[in-house]
């Protein structure tokens, strides 16, 4: 993930990250979000979807390296409540 994730580019990211979760094995899904500079209400909604799914298969969703401005629209919307939000890679693996 990097750059803008905007509404023309929210549905590629949903659409990616849903086929990830389709392989078998994968319990876990980190998002490194260290190069994603902005994201709009549609692809934090591409998120949150993804987060449902992996909640309702009993498993984790976590981002991790997100930059101060997309962290403040987590926090705004008090979605840092709801993800899993951790500052580097390594915490990510070991949660």
């Amino acid at each position: 993930m990097s750059g803008e994730i905007n509404f023309d580019r929210s549905p590629l990211l949903r659409n990616e990250l849903v086929k990830m979760l389709q392989h078998d094995g994968v319990n876990k899904l980190v998002l490194d979000m260290a190069s994603v500079e902005y994201m709009d209400s549609s692809a934090v909604a591409a998120l949150v979807e993804v987060m449902q799914i992996q909640r309702r298969r009993r498993q984790k969703l976590i981002l991790c390296r997100m930059q101060p401005k997309v962290k403040g629209i987590f926090e705004i919307a008090r979605l840092d409540t709801v993800f899993t939000i951790v500052d580097d890679l390594d915490a990510a693996i070991a949660e």
